[in-house]
């Protein structure tokens, strides 16, 4: 059975049972915790959490995951992945406990011819949470299922929790019999290998606290409604169905193994080193593709550097399966062809994701070539030295910089005869990954203590935004938070959080900033200094009372800044049209990645695998600005999600969309799901100038655009420049860039001719040098301290003028010119001093630490510099020892 064929059929089963189908989400999610989508219940954590009313009683998904924390391990096994796809069925406050086990039995064990995946029901077992004597009953209640096929196991293996305070719940685990030609009898307790774990079914029963019960942490309390959360491996099934061994071997990995078979002539299944490669080749490239798809871009950082990390591994197993042409784009091929027919968003958008991995593929090779220079010289210091093992820091290094796997370095070092101290590089790389523990247990610190939010959003509701058509609104107090407590009134002075049950002020989101203004009430006033959605749904205003009290169910008046929220209100409007105008000259490809809208400034950025060229820019600018005299009305509507992208509107990578959407459109240049503020007609904006743009990381470029009278100011501070400066030349406007160029051309010529004068004095003095020449054990030596502004240039002429001086006898200059604090040398020999073993690079150390200084060069001449020209006597005392010591 294909593995499409297995989503379709779990989707239709759950669906016949009262489950409402949600897609998936995108692996990017706006959550502090994670920094991709890991688990199929991730876009379900708010109705979970308590944070938002679920909008249906029973959902099912096929869920697309990235689990990142085993990458190196990839390849090595066949059980680690990255990405997967989990099918799930979830409940919120519906059926429990007997519904969960009775959905899944019925799904995997009815016939294909009805259904479901036809597994044996004689070989499927059972593992149970060893308290929950209620599930195990229901398991022998509900299915065919014998007793001695039920397992009970400890809290580390059957319960589940999220990680952080909240929700938590003993868990079932369903596994299914491989035979015994694949490990011990004696079920999933005895065997994992063999018994396949392919299904999780949690019971969202608890209320756990900073530690888990899975630790050893008391369960402080029930939840009010009972949940289901469960997961199916939708990989591990394939496996299972199509006669395979591992994931690698199913429809839709396979192929890009064979894809890699066809490049290198090589074949999977014939030698352990090859398949570790294979593996990983295939693994990333759904990763890789499917990350690409929802946004992700190569970076540096967070998201963007596990991206590269992914690409960069496929590019470097390539390499060592004597592959060395570009392959990126090939295999994303192969996993579009493969994964379209579940996620067809990656055929639409593929040609941005065959040029992000093009470009990213074209930038590693070049960093793996310095990467191997780097590594050739470590090994050559190591022979040096005289041993014959690669210090574990420089591994690490080539690992952190320059992203080779140990695996790859091991390799080259045992080409070249050295072995590697991995005790040195493994004791590194577990330093670096109780850092990335760190980082994630402070990212889990995002949720925080919410519960006093999700009271007053379950006691009063969502918070009814009226900011699309009313600036000024009354409201009542609904809740006051002083330094995270909750508190009856706050006075004059104090800085609090306002909960109101209606309100005129946009929150932060959508790359829109907070609206500000004041409230005012019968006993007080306070000024709004942001507002932010703590949870989904609820508006969360930050005040400082100015005058008097405002207290708990009062009733205040709302006030927002009109001149602030239009100056917004025009730099959102604008972005969309920035977009558009991008979209129009880049194609699809030029995707949304981020933007600010603040008073009269937009920041826009957006992917670009190629350059992005000034001229294009200014065509950008042009046609927003021509737009703009359309005037067209700014219309805003809701709609279904589907519905939407059907009209053509543009939905942003890594956005949660519900069911229902708001549609922005600004004629017909412009649509786009948006929940911001907007002008009401496009004229309104005046005038849009773009003043900035630069690239922001690999394959994503940033343009900066003031709007309205910001605009218009500075395009008149630039007329103002631009007549001083015509003053100043005495040339009409238009003949400034000309008239700029000649001076410019002269400053330059007049600069040469001067450093030439200063070259011709400084040689003049090569003559009395050479006449200061000593003999040290048989070497004329000329060691002297020049007086003057001597640049590095001239000093390197001289030096060679006063070597030359020296005729056919062995021969050594160093010259030292202070410039301020630092000073710069330079080191010459003559042929005959280097056939007595005198070169001037091996000289530098022994007088660079009189002065701070280091250098280096060939062995005929040598430079650097230092910090301390105190220090150039004693720097020339230790020169002449060296030399006089042979």
């Amino acid at each position: 059975m294909e593995t499409h064929e297995i989503n379709k059929r779990f989707l239709e089963h759950f669906e016949r049972n009262g489950h409402t189908r949600v897609p998936s989400a995108s692996l990017i999610l706006d959550d502090p915790t994670l920094l991709f989508v890991n688990a199929g219940m991730v876009q379900f954590k708010p109705y979970f959490l308590g944070e938002a009313p679920p909008p249906y009683p029973r959902a099912t998904s096929i869920q697309k995951c990235v689990r990142t924390g085993d990458i190196d391990e990839v390849g090595k096994t066949t059980r680690h992945n990255t990405f997967f796809q989990m099918a799930g069925n979830f409940s919120f406050g519906d059926y429990f406990k007997e519904g969960a086990i009775s959905f899944a039995w019925d799904f995997i064990t009815k016939s294909q011819a009805d259904g479901g995946l036809g597994l044996d029901p004689s070989r499927i077992w059972a593992t149970v949470y060893e308290h929950d004597a209620e599930t195990t009953a229901l398991w022998r209640k509900a299915t065919d299922i014998p007793e001695s096929r039920i397992q009970l196991r400890g809290a580390d293996d059957n319960y589940w929790d999220m990680g952080v305070p909240g929700p938590g719940g003993p868990c079932s685990e369903i596994y299914y019999d491989r035979g015994p030609e694949h490990g011990r009898d004696g079920g999933p307790a005895m065997d994992e290998d063999r018994y396949l774990e392919i299904w999780n079914l949690v019971f969202m029963q608890d209320v756990r606290g900073d530690v888990s019960p899975k630790k050893g942490g008391p369960v402080l309390g029930s939840l009010p409604k009972k949940n289901i959360d469960t997961g199916m491996g939708v990989e591990r099934v394939a496996y299972l169905l199509q006669g395979v061994e591992n994931v690698y071997e199913t429809d839709l990995v396979r192929p890009v193994i064979a894809k890699a078979e066809e490049f290198s002539g090589r074949r999977y299944g014939t030698d352990h080193a090859d398949d570790v490669r294979f593996r990983v080749i295939a693994d990333h490239a759904r990763s890789g593709v499917m990350l690409i798809g929802d946004g992700v871009t190569p970076g540096n950082e967070a998201r963007g550097y596990v991206l590269r990390r992914l690409l960069r591994r496929i590019v470097r197993s390539v390499r060592l399966l004597g592959v060395h042409e570009p392959v990126l784009p090939e295999f994303a091929a192969v996993v579009r062809d493969a994964m379209a027919p579940s996620y067809p968003e990656i055929a639409r958008d593929f040609d941005r994701i065959s040029e992000v991995m093009r470009v990213e593929e074209e930038a590693f090779l070049a960093t793996l070539t310095s990467g191997v220079r780097i590594f050739d010289l470590a090994a050559e210091e190591t022979k040096k030295a005289g041993g014959n093992v690669l210090a574990g820091d420089r591994a690490f290094q080539l690992h952190d910089t320059y992203g080779f796997p140990i695996d790859l370095t091991l390799e080259m070092a045992s080409e070249q005869g050295l072995e590697v101290d991995e005790a040195g590089f493994r004791t590194l790389m577990e330093e670096q990954r109780q850092r990335a523990k760190a980082d994630a247990a402070a990212r889990k610190k995002g949720h925080g203590d919410l519960s006093v939010y999700r009271e007053l959003l379950e006691r009063h509701g969502e918070t009814d935004f009226l900011g699309y058509t009313d600036l000024q609104a009354s409201a009542k107090v609904i809740g006051l938070l002083k330094d995270g407590q909750g508190v009856r009134s706050v006075r004059a002075g104090d800085k609090a959080e306002l909960v109101l049950d209606r309100t005129p002020f946009y929150a932060e989101s959508g790359g829109q900033v907070a609206d500000t203004g004041v409230l005012v009430g019968d006993g007080g006033e306070a000024k709004v200094l942001d507002v932010q959605k703590i949870v989904p749904g609820l508006w969360v205003h930050r005040v400082e009372v100015t005058e008097g009290e405002i207290g708990l169910d009062t009733e205040v008046t709302g006030s927002v800044d009109a001149a602030r929220r239009g100056s917004i209100a025009r730099s959102h409007s604008a972005t969309h049209l920035v977009h558009a105008a991008v979209r129009g000259a880049y194609g699809k490809r030029a995707a949304q990645a981020g933007s600010l809208n603040s008073p009269g400034r937009m920041r826009f950025d957006f992917t670009t695998p190629g350059p992005v060229s000034a001229d294009v820019l200014t065509e950008v600018e042009e046609e927003v600005n021509d737009y703009l005299q359309s005037d067209v009305e700014v219309q805003s509507y809701i709609t279904t999600k589907d519905k939407a992208l059907e009209l053509g509107a543009v939905a942003l990578f890594g956005e949660k969309y519900g069911n229902d959407v708001r549609v922005v459109d600004m004629g017909d240049y412009s649509r786009e799901l948006c929940g911001g503020t907007h002008v009401g007609r496009i004229g309104e904006l005046g005038l849009v100038k773009l003043v900035g743009d630069s690239s922001i990381g690999s394959g994503v470029h940033r343009v900066e655009a003031l709007v309205g009278n910001d605009a218009l100011r500075h395009v008149r501070k630039e007329q103002l420049l631009v007549s001083q400066l015509a003053s100043t030349f005495k040339v009409p406007s238009d003949q400034l860039p000309s008239r700029i160029e000649d001076v410019l051309t002269r400053l330059r010529n007049a600069e040469k001719e001067i450093q030439q004068l200063r070259t011709q004095q400084v040689l003049g003095s090569a003559g009395a040098l050479a006449d200061k020449a000593q003999d040290v054990n048989g070497v004329l030596l000329v060691a002297e301290k020049l007086d003057g502004d001597v640049d590095a240039g001239a000093l390197r002429s001289l030096a060679g003028e006063v070597r030359t001086r020296l005729g056919s006898r062995p021969g050594i200059v160093a010259l030292f010119a202070p410039q301020g604090d630092k000073l710069s040398f330079v080191v010459a020999t003559t042929a005959e001093a280097r056939d007595k073993g005198f070169a001037a690079g091996k000289l530098v150390p022994s007088f660079a630490p009189e002065i701070g200084g280091r250098g280096g060069g060939k062995p005929d001449m040598a430079q650097g510099g230092g910090s301390n020209p105190a220090g150039i006597e004693q720097a020339i005392t230790a020169l002449r020892a060296a030399v006089a010591a042979g």
